[in-house]
């Protein structure tokens, strides 16, 4: 037979010194400290899997077995120890590791008698400087929704809220998932003169030279122009974006040439409350045509009549009287002015005039 491949263990059982802990292995003096720990009713509360009641006994098998399999499977469990006195005081480690990926999730406990010392955000941080040292691209941090102590844990080390995961799918009702943003009808969206399609990779050299525009850079919030790689990353993810029922982001073409004209989109920002955002631009040469306001016709009809909206908005510079006729033709109306709403040059903030348009309104 062939040479066996071997376990990629990408973290030893070393010492790791910083932030005022230790960081070690475990050893079977740790025995009744580990059990301690882990039959405190906090542990217990937000740590799954967990014996309960805890013993001497699961402490025992954690330090001769479960530990060290989380090392030879590719993770870390390490024990948290005072630097004096090497007393345990909780654990951290390392869990669920995708080397594909190089990421892996982070996990602790602190014991009763070391809390409130900062221990957790010291090993915490103490680990995931570790791990990145060591070639990890990605750790992800998981807490319970109210496990207030874990995520400011979490903050303090640098992490950043991502979302929320829910329950398996054994609870959801059987067929495909609801989409909250529509498939266009036909892939597209027509009036006979202007044509809207769904944003994609191909679409990236016209949009970069959209945004790259004065006039277009100007309206930005913050203003200036785009960096390439934003627009490559943004007509990348739009399909996605369109899928989970974040954005719909659309190409306007010219209906006769099939020109690329200008990009418009359908934030939906309030679903919850029936409520999108929408924003568009133009590429010079297509100014004053119409156009963009046959785009925001054709994507104020499908907000109401294929996603089921109440309400669609936009804001505007107050200066920008060229997008305010844009809106007035719509049959969208001036609903007021918030004064310093956007970030703009300099560290500065500038109004936003916004126009609102409801579902019993006539559509210019």
């Amino acid at each position: 037979m062939g040479e066996q491949p071997r376990a990629n263990h990408q973290y030893s059982e070393q010492r790791i010194e910083a932030y005022g802990v230790r960081l070690r292995p475990f050893r079977l003096d740790d025995v009744e400290d580990v059990a301690a720990g882990c039959a405190d009713p906090l542990t217990q509360r937000f740590l799954d899997g967990l014996p309960d009641p805890y013993t001497e006994a699961d402490a025992r098998w954690w330090i001769t077995q479960g530990a060290p399999a989380a090392f030879a499977s590719g993770g870390a469990a390490y024990a948290v120890a005072d630097p004096t006195t090497d007393r345990l005081l909780g654990t951290v480690g390392l869990s669920n590791p995708v080397p594909q990926r190089g990421q892996a999730e982070i996990g602790y406990w602190v014991a009763p008698w070391a809390r409130g010392r900062g221990v957790t955000t010291a090993a915490t941080r103490a680990l995931s400087e570790h791990a990145f040292a060591g070639g990890t691209a990605r750790l992800e941090l998981l807490t319970r929704p109210e496990n207030a102590i874990s995520q400011r844990v979490a903050l303090a080390v640098g992490f950043r809220p991502e979302g929320v995961r829910r329950s398996a799918l054994a609870g959801d009702p059987p067929g495909p998932s609801e989409r909250p943003l529509p498939d266009l009808p036909d892939g597209r969206l027509t009036d006979g003169v202007v044509v809207l399609r769904r944003l994609g990779p191909d679409d990236t050299e016209q949009t970069y030279r959209l945004h790259s525009d004065p006039e277009v850079a100007a309206s930005r919030v913050p203003p200036g122009a785009p960096a390439r790689e934003e627009i490559e990353r943004r007509c990348a993810g739009a399909e996605g974006q369109w899928l989970v029922g974040t954005a719909a982001a659309m190409t306007i073409l010219d209906g006769a040439s099939g020109d690329f004209v200008g990009n418009c989109t359908l934030n939906h920002d309030q679903p919850a409350n029936g409520q999108a955002m929408i924003g568009y631009s133009l590429l010079p040469q297509w100014r004053g045509r119409g156009y963009a306001t046959r785009a925001v016709r054709l994507l104020a009809r499908w907000g109401f009549d294929h996603v089921g909206l109440s309400r669609l908005w936009a804001g505007t510079l107050p200066e920008n009287a060229a997008s305010q006729r844009v809106l007035d033709k719509a049959g969208f109306r001036r609903e007021g002015l918030l004064r310093g709403r956007l970030p703009g040059a300099a560290g500065s903030r500038v109004d936003s005039t916004v126009y609102g348009l409801l579902p019993t309104d006539p559509i210019g």
